[in-house]
C-alpha cells in the first residue's frame, strides 16, 4: 500500500507546488484576454460585418502583441537575477533600457497598424469589411505604447517576485474595459455609435489606465521607489542589445504559436463576413482556454529549471513528466464544456442562426484539439527548463507553418483533395499541426532527457 501511495503522493505535491506558482499568471492573462473576449461579444451584437472586423483587426496585431510580449518578459529573469545578487543599481538600468526598447518597438508597431488598410487590401479580404477593421487598427495604435508600457512594468513586479499588484490592476482594467466599450459602441453620454472601432478606442485607453495604475502603484511602493532611479534611465546600446538578444527567441516562440490563427482567421475572411466571425467565436474561446495550459507551462519552467539549479535531474524529469500530465489534465476542462455547452457558449457573440450553426461545428473541432495543445505546450515548458529552445521553435514552425497552414489551404479553399471545406479545413489542419507537434515536443523532450543522461552536466548547452 505504502508503495502505491508514494506516487500518488509526489504527484499531488507536485501538482500543488505547480499551480500554486501558475494560478496568479492563469488569472492575469485571463484578464488581459477577457478584455479580447468583451470586445468580441460586445461587437458581435452590432452586426456581423463589425465582428468580423474584430477578427481581422486582431489577426493583424496579436502575432505582434505576442513578439512583443516575448521580448519584454525578458525583463522578469535578469530583474530576478539582479535581486538575487542584491544588485539593485542593475535592476534599475536593466529596467530603463527595456522602457527604451519598448517605446522603439511601439514606434514600429504603430507604423505596422495605420498601414492596415492595405495590408487587408493586398491579402484580398472582402470589401465590406476593410474600413472597419482598418479603423479598429488605427484605434489600437492610440494604446500600444501603454501596451508596451504596461508589459515591462508586470515584466519589472514579477521579477521581484510580486505577481499580485499586476493581477489585480489586470482585474480592474477588465472592469473598466466593459463599461467603456458599452459607451464607445453603442454611443451614449455624447459619444458617437462607433460599433467595432470603438473596442479598439476602449482598449487603447485601458492600457494607458492600467500602466498609469501600476506606474503608481511602483513609485509608491516603499521599497521599489528606492530601486528605480531616473538617472539610469540614459539609453545604453550595449544593455538594449543583450535583452533584445535574450527575449527575441522568447518572443518568436510565442509569436508561431499564436500567429497561425492570426493568419488562418485572414484567410478566412477572403470566404465572407459570416464565415470569418464564426471562426472568430471559436478562435476567440481557443485562445482564453489556451492561456491555462500557455502558464503552467511557464511554471514548468521555473519548477525544471530549479531542479537542474540544484543538479536534481531525477527531480527534472518528475517535474516534466507531472507538468504535462496536469497540463493535459486541466485541458479536459475546456474539452467537456465545449462539447457540452457549445449553445450557451456561441449565445454570449452572436444569436444570427447561419454562424451559430458554423461556430458550433467549429466549436466542437476545437475541443478536439485542446488536449494535444496542452500536452506540446507542456512539453515545450519543459524544454524551456531545459535550456533547450532552438529545435522546439523550429518543431513549431513545421507543424504549424509546414503542415497546419498549408493543409488548411488546401482542404478549405481548394479542391485538391476534397471539395472545398470552407472554415472547417482550417480547423482539420490545425488539429493536424497540433497533434503532430505534441508527439514532436514529447519525443524531442526524450531525447533531451536521455542525453543529459549520458552526458556530463557541464557539456549539455543550450539548443
Amino acid at each position: 500500500m505504502q508503495t502505491n501511495l508514494r506516487p500518488f503522493s509526489r504527484f499531488t505535491r507536485e501538482s500543488g507546488a505547480l499551480m500554486h506558482l501558475s494560478i496568479p499568471i492563469i488569472l492575469t492573462q485571463i484578464a488581459t484576454q477577457a478584455m479580447g473576449f468583451v470586445d468580441t461579444t460586445m461587437a458581435g451584437q452590432v452586426s456581423p460585418a463589425d465582428l468580423a472586423a474584430i477578427a481581422l483587426g486582431a489577426s493583424l496585431w496579436i502575432p505582434v502583441l505576442l513578439l512583443l510580449r516575448g521580448v519584454i518578459m525578458a525583463l522578469t529573469p535578469v530583474v530576478a537575477y539582479h535581486r538575487g545578487a542584491r544588485n539593485f543599481e542593475s535592476i534599475s538600468v536593466e529596467f530603463f533600457q527595456m522602457v527604451w526598447l519598448a517605446l522603439i518597438a511601439s514606434v514600429l508597431l504603430i507604423a505596422y497598424l495605420v498601414s492596415a488598410q492595405s495590408i487587408l487590401e493586398w491579402i484580398g479580404v472582402a470589401s465590406e469589411i476593410i474600413p472597419i477593421a482598418s479603423d479598429y487598427a488605427f484605434a489600437l495604435a492610440f494604446g500600444v505604447p501603454g501596451i508596451a508600457l504596461f508589459y515591462t512594468l508586470n515584466g519589472f513586479c514579477e521579477g521581484m517576485n510580486n505577481t499580485k499588484a499586476p493581477m489585480i490592476i489586470s482585474m480592474i482594467g477588465l472592469l473598466v474595459n466593459i463599461p467603456v466599450n458599452y459607451v464607445l459602441i453603442y454611443g451614449h453620454f455624447g459619444f458617437p455609435e462607433m460599433g467595432a472601432v470603438g473596442c479598439g478606442w476602449a482598449t487603447s485607453l485601458v492600457y494607458w489606465l492600467m500602466s498609469g495604475l501600476l506606474y503608481t502603484y511602483i513609485r509608491a511602493h516603499h521599497h521599489y521607489k528606492t530601486i528605480i532611479h531616473f538617472t539610469d534611465a540614459k539609453p545604453r546600446a550595449k544593455e538594449m542589445v543583450h535583452l533584445l538578444k535574450l527575449g527575441f527567441p522568447i518572443g518568436m516562440n510565442i509569436a508561431i504559436c499564436g500567429s497561425i490563427f492570426a493568419v488562418i482567421a485572414l484567410l478566412i475572411g477572403r470566404i465572407g463576413a459570416e464565415n470569418v466571425a464564426a471562426a472568430q467565436i471559436a478562435l476567440n474561446i481557443s485562445s482564453m482556454t489556451y492561456v491555462i495550459p500557455m502558464s503552467i507551462s511557464f511554471g514548468i519552467t521555473i519548477r525544471v529549471g530549479y531542479a537542474l539549479g540544484e543538479n536534481d535531474e531525477l527531480g527534472a524529469i518528475e517535474r516534466s513528466k507531472i507538468g504535462i500530465v496536469v497540463s493535459a489534465m486541466v485541458s479536459l476542462i475546456a474539452v467537456a464544456t465545449f462539447l457540452l455547452f457549445p449553445e450557451v457558449i456561441i449565445r454570449l457573440y452572436t444569436t444570427d442562426p447561419v454562424i451559430s450553426a458554423t461556430a458550433a461545428t467549429l466549436l466542437a473541432m476545437t475541443a478536439l484539439y485542446q488536449f494535444s495543445d496542452a500536452l506540446q505546450i507542456g512539453a515545450n515548458g519543459a524544454l524551456r527548463g531545459y535550456k533547450d529552445t532552438k529545435i522546439p521553435m523550429l518543431l513549431a514552425v513545421a507543424s504549424y507553418w509546414g503542415l497546419a497552414l498549408p493543409l488548411g489551404v488546401v482542404l478549405g479553399l481548394t479542391d485538391i483533395i476534397v471539395p472545398a471545406m470552407g472554415e472547417k479545413g482550417f480547423w482539420v489542419g490545425i488539429l493536424t499541426g497540433l497533434t503532430v507537434a505534441a508527439v514532436l515536443m514529447l519525443l524531442r523532450l526524450r531525447y533531451v532527457i536521455k542525453n543529459r543522461s549520458i552526458l556530463p552536466t557541464d557539456t549539455v548547452t543550450a539548443n
